[in-house]
């Protein structure tokens, strides 16, 4: 074995740790960005398969989740836009909820989400699911901090009243 593969092999082993430690997490950040198990899926699985590419680099970086999600993020973000292809889902098939504490709420702040506009729900996700600053949200979406904020307050104001969300009380 030469040093190129023992180099190889180690960082397959550095990436597969890094994905046993951060899976869940994004994958729950993909399922609410998408609403759908099998989208999930492919968004997460996208995400690190773009991260893999170029684990060399990613892991050298001061965040690699950060990285990852921003990965994430531009790839869902990505793939919402307008598509030329007539393909169609054969079924939708519900989403397994049978270890969640209240399938209800689950499925409510799914349906709401995806009333949002991909940027705004990327900007509710980041900011309030993966409890981001605006400053982190802004950054890694590409937009202003102002626009984090106007995006972030009004896609709030849509969910409101599709799901329970207990108003904020200022100082």
């Amino acid at each position: 074995m030469g040093v190129k593969d023992s180099s190889t092999s180690q960082q397959a082993a550095e990436f597969t740790a890094f994905v046993r430690e951060t899976g869940t997490q994004l994958h729950r950040a993909a399922m609410l960005l998408t609403g759908d198990h099998h989208a999930t899926e492919d968004l997460t699985q996208a995400a690190y398969a773009k991260v893999f590419v170029h684990w060399r680099k990613v892991r050298r970086t001061e965040n690699p989740l950060a990285y990852t999600r921003t990965v994430l993020l531009n790839t869902f973000l990505s793939h919402r836009r307008p598509r030329r292809s007539a393909e169609v889902p054969a079924e939708v098939t519900p989403p397994d909820t049978g270890h969640e504490p209240d399938p209800g709420q689950r499925v409510d702040l799914l349906a709401a989400l995806r009333t949002l506009a991909p940027v705004d729900r990327a900007v509710v996700v980041h900011r309030y699911w993966e409890d981001r600053s605006v400053a982190e949200t802004a950054t890694d979406l590409g937009l202003t901090e102002a626009v984090v904020r106007t995006r972030a307050r009004r896609a709030l104001q849509r969910l409101r009243p599709l799901v329970d969300i207990p108003e904020r009380t200022l100082p």
